[in-house]
């Protein structure tokens, strides 16, 4: 029997501001995704101790996710959580892996990414596409030439290719901030999609 009442543990390790102490942009920001999601993911709060910090991470996440092309929402989901995996980060792979479930309408998708995405209900193309996306996470020095070939037999172009790099690479710096910072995943995130 646990005997264990639970605990509420902070979501950062350094200072979270209060709301109210925001600049305007920011704090507007925040309580927009709030209202959208209906709670207020941690990132934001922990993330907002340096404000022009936040704001250069936002435009570019912005800038990466939110962009229209050949790569799906759901699709750089993928690449963040198995990135995210990769890197050890818990609050990236609970909060995308979240996001992942409801853009590809799969509740189980996430799960079998963040496992292992080579055993993942995924076509070719996206097999390919996490492929390149891990060995720019964990070995950017040895891409060549033949990643981009591969790449190209799956219909990824140049342009593409980009894409997922900057994806892999970005939260590169997510994952090494949220685990410096020991930011917690809301309680929220884990039952979204399921």
């Amino acid at each position: 029997m646990n005997t264990h009442a639970p605990t509420t543990s902070p979501i950062s390790r350094f200072p979270v501001p209060e709301l109210s102490g925001l600049p305007e942009d920011i704090r507007s920001r925040i309580l927009a995704v709030q209202e959208k999601s209906g709670f207020l993911p941690n990132v934001f709060l922990v993330l907002a101790h340096r404000p022009d910090e936040f704001r250069a991470f936002f435009a570019y996440h912005d800038a990466l996710m939110d962009k229209p092309g050949p790569i799906t929402k759901a699709e750089r989901e993928m690449i963040v959580v198995a990135t995210s995996n990769a890197n050890q980060c818990q609050y990236c792979v609970v909060a995308h892996g979240a996001i992942l479930r409801i853009r590809a309408k799969n509740p189980l998708i996430a799960d079998q990414v963040a496992i292992n995405y080579r055993k993942a209900d995924l076509t070719p193309r996206q097999k390919a596409m996490l492929d390149f996306a891990m060995k720019v996470s964990a070995q950017s020095y040895a891409v060549n030439d033949s990643d981009f070939e591969t790449l190209n037999q799956h219909g990824f172009s140049q342009e593409d290719a980009w894409d997922i790099a900057a994806i892999a690479a970005f939260f590169g710096l997510s994952n090494r901030m949220a685990n410096v910072t020991s930011m917690r995943p809301n309680d929220a995130f884990y039952s979204m999609g399921r």
